[in-house]
């Protein structure tokens, strides 16, 4: 992991979300989201897609890959492995900002994130922060070293979908998934090999949902002080710009049937990230770990010298 690394040529580089997971140009996104999965889409879901473009591409920096980063993650759409949750299907979009955000398609999406009590695969042993149970107790018999991470690459209109369950959090952060863009590489071993890193970011949801999900099973088990999106280290207060998801509830009256997230990420092909980009919009609560680079990891978790390489899994 290279969290602590900061080169200025790759915090220059640029990439783009495009505002609550539509399209800057000629509603390619709308489109490609209907395309890609024209058995599954509803009136609903299209027109929550629609409800949220935007007439031009909305800039947004790089971000820190925290300290939870793997190499290896599986080519697969749902992640889940069995883990305990409210269900949560993301359908991301990739565009390339340098070509009137035409899709990319081929880009490989990779995305992380904790379980329902704030556990990450690979890290079983890392405190979460407040009162949780051990990772173990959760009874599923996921593999703790791939849970809840996956690569899907993208169709010809750039859309990607995973099934997952609604995250977790653990101190000092707001809920959040991780996700990394690359391009060049392949599918080999079940997994994706070589290419390019152009993209590093998080995924965040909105705080009422947010809370509203905490309060149900498995979650409510972890208790301790939430961090709200105002007081993130990470999220900048953008919106949609800095990757806060569109949520659409599956049954309005009982949030535990789950969410469909939306979003869409226009990318430079050209450009390498390797995951040192900032943090920031928020201070975190005293004495508290941090996953900004500059920061200390959650107690167990594994520190820069020891992390796997960003760069390796380019």
């Amino acid at each position: 992991m290279t969290g602590n690394h900061k080169d200025t040529s790759i915090t220059r580089r640029r990439a783009i979300a495009v505002t609550g997971g539509t399209v800057a140009a000629g509603g390619l996104a709308v489109a490609g989201y209907q395309a890609a999965f024209a058995d599954e889409t509803t009136a609903a879901e299209a027109e929550a897609a629609a409800s949220t473009s935007s007439s031009q591409c909305v800039l947004m920096s790089s971000v820190t890959e925290g300290p939870y980063y793997l190499d290896g993650a599986l080519v697969r759409k749902d992640i889940t492995e069995g883990k305990s949750g409210v269900p949560l299907t993301l359908r991301i979009t990739v565009q390339d900002t340098t070509d009137s955000c035409d899709p990319v398609a081929g880009a490989a999406v990779e995305i992380w994130h904790c379980d329902a009590w704030g556990y990450y695969s690979g890290y079983t042993t890392a405190n979460p922060g407040g009162s949780a149970p051990a990772e173990s107790e959760d009874g599923s018999t996921a593999d703790d070293k791939t849970y809840l991470r996956g690569y899907q690459v993208a169709n010809a209109n750039g859309v990607v979908k995973f099934e997952t369950i609604f995250p977790g959090w653990y101190t000092p952060r707001t809920c959040h998934i991780h996700v990394k863009v690359h391009t060049g590489g392949e599918k080999a071993d079940g997994t994706y090999e070589g290419g390019t890193v152009n993209y590093t970011g998080q995924f965040f949801f909105d705080d009422d949902i947010a809370e509203e999900i905490f309060a149900l099973e498995p979650y409510s088990k972890h208790s301790g002080s939430y961090t709200k999106l105002a007081d993130d280290m990470v999220y900048d207060g953008g919106g949609a710009s800095s990757g806060l998801l569109t949520l659409k509830a599956v049954h309005k009256k009982d949030p535990s049937k789950g969410y469909k997230g939306f979003i869409t990420l226009g990318i430079d092909p050209d450009a390498s990230n390797d995951g040192a980009g900032s943090g920031g919009g928020g201070t975190p609560p005293s004495g508290a770990p941090s996953d900004a680079p500059t920061g200390t990891p959650p107690s167990g978790a594994p520190s820069d010298s020891a992390s796997p390489s960003a760069s390796a899994s380019s």
